[in-house]
């Protein structure tokens, strides 16, 4: 009962739309209306306006980050620990709130991976910058972050529930860029600063 309890708590903290709360609140365009169609950080940055894709950034990893804190505060087993952090990126990838259509969940699972260890979390951090940084590729930094963090999370904290959950998220979030992965192997992928949206 208390994992359940749990999973639907750290769900529900994972489906709060953040990209389109503060695209209403700042008076912008729904995100979801436009570029990929995706709720999420990127999306709202195609508005132009960089200060409400920041907050959207921020408030989608700290829904991701949150409720794996709280577990761990509260000593809830590891097991428990592992269904919060796969309920709350669920949570963002099948909002509720947005009949299920949600982002592709790279800024929760970095608050997920943050919270469950700093460690992996900012190495998978690094993972991505790294990327981004040589290719300009969002879409590739956030799919080699993903394959880096199982390997990651088995490194620092070996094969337990956790693993688990972050193997899942990783199966996720590459499943979510399928789109991106066509893209970039013929070569129309958009990188970070060009005008032409990427789904």
């Amino acid at each position: 009962m208390v994992a359940f309890l749990a999973a639907v708590a750290a769900y529900l903290v994972g489906s709060i739309p953040f990209a389109v709360i503060v695209s209403r609140a700042m008076g912008l365009p729904d995100p979801r209306s436009f570029g990929s169609g995706n709720p999420g950080a990127t999306n709202v940055l195609r508005s132009g306006s960089k200060a409400a894709a920041v907050l959207t950034l921020a408030g989608d990893a700290l829904k991701g980050w949150l409720p794996v804190w709280v577990a761990y505060r509260l000593g809830l087993a590891p097991e428990v620990v592992a269904v919060v952090a796969l309920a709350a990126f669920l949570g963002h990838v099948f909002p509720v709130w947005l009949r299920f259509k949600g982002g592709k969940g790279v800024a929760t699972a970095a608050g997920v991976v943050l919270a469950i260890d700093w460690r992996v979390g900012l190495a998978v951090l690094a993972a991505w910058l790294a990327v981004v940084a040589a290719t300009r590729y969002s879409s590739l930094g956030s799919i080699t972050a993903a394959l880096l963090s199982p390997v990651v999370t088995w490194y620092f904290l070996g094969a337990g529930p956790v693993f688990i959950a972050t193997c899942a998220m990783c199966a996720v979030l590459v499943w979510r860029h399928e789109a991106n992965i066509r893209k970039l192997l013929r070569g129309e992928e958009s990188r970070i600063g060009e005008k032409k949206a990427a789904t």
